[in-house]
């Protein structure tokens, strides 16, 4: 299972590398670029398998007429599952912004974000007017770059993204193994409670009894809670490896659900000691000042967590760029 792509995560991680995209593009299409790629099949060719072999993040490429008329179809540089045979042949993309920045430029343009009808994803398109001396016609050399991916690359972050799958499968096998402890819990509590009713007991067990039944429910609240907090954070939400939010977000929904199985096992003993059983009274208070410790080491992790993103976030990463596009 994999989870989809968090786009409010892709876009403003791209606006924090937004320079260091661009220019990899330019690099990308201006090692690329060839007026043979106009009119040469066997030049698109090898341009894809380049790409397919360097640059992983690349996606279609594809050529313009002079007057930004599609003059070749969609060539898939990934790998992924072919288009439809002709897709986007002859259309006109006279009005599409890589076009439009292209026409009056001899340098590479790059665009920004958009979502792709052609791969339902979001991309940005790299355009490099090309100009055959030879016979004088001009044509423009498009590829559109997976924004995710691209900025997977630029991170480092293309090889741990690999084995995410393997990470989710592995994650999946846990909570399964959570759910069924729930479940075991869940059977016993109300086995216990048929019990009651059923089979004769002492006064002092049926005053006690009660307890252990909450116990059992109690127990399986608290691990059937971190189960849906593993199933959510790591194998239905997209990770967000270079974000302190996601991790920040991770370990106070674990502690939260540490912190209420405590409080309820507290308040269980406190009312145990109530009924006749003095010696919980001091197990109940132990339970209950390492639960207010717990939720305050959590408000400090929670504010010191927010104050270190807010510092990142305010420090650019990377020097802005001169280039204009």
């Amino acid at each position: 299972m994999i989870a989809a792509p968090s786009y409010l995560d892709i876009i403003e991680s791209y606006h924090q590398y937004r320079s260091a995209a661009h220019e990899l593009i330019e690099s990308v299409m201006t090692g690329i670029g060839s007026p043979s790629l106009l009119e040469d099949q066997e030049a698109r060719q090898r341009a894809i398998k380049s790409l397919r072999e360097i640059y992983p993040f690349a996606d279609l490429l594809y050529t313009l007429d002079e007057e930004g008329r599609q003059i070749t179809e969609f060539q898939m540089v990934d790998g992924g599952e072919d288009l439809e045979k002709g897709w986007g042949l002859n259309r006109d993309r006279g009005q599409r912004p890589y076009y439009v920045l292209a026409k009056d430029t001899d340098k590479v343009v790059t665009t920004e974000p958009y979502f792709s009808i052609a791969r339902q994803q979001l991309c940005i398109s790299g355009a490099l007017r090309l100009v055959d001396r030879e016979t004088g016609r001009t044509g423009y050399l498009v590829v559109d770059f997976d924004l995710e991916k691209t900025l997977s690359f630029l991170m480092g972050d293309t090889r741990r993204r690999q084995f995410e799958p393997w990470f989710r499968g592995v994650y999946s096998i846990i909570v399964i193994g959570l759910m069924v402890v729930v479940a075991l819990l869940i059977y016993t509590a109300f086995a216990e409670i048929v019990s009651l009713f059923t089979e004769p007991h002492s006064y002092q067990d049926e005053k006690l009894k009660p307890f252990g039944i909450v116990i059992f429910l109690t127990l399986g609240l608290a691990i059937f809670d971190l189960g849906k907090t593993v199933f959510e954070e790591e194998v239905l939400m997209p990770k967000e490896f270079f974000r302190l939010s996601a991790t920040r977000r991770t370990i106070t929904r674990f502690i939260a659900a540490i912190l209420i199985a405590v409080s309820i096992e507290a308040l269980l003993l406190m009312f145990k000691s109530v009924l006749g059983d003095p010696d919980s009274i001091m197990a109940a208070v132990s339970m209950m000042v390492g639960a207010v410790g717990l939720l305050i080491g959590l408000g400090i992790f929670v504010y010191l967590g927010a104050r270190a993103e807010k510092i990142m976030s305010d420090t650019p990463r990377l020097p802005p760029s001169d280039n204009t596009d």
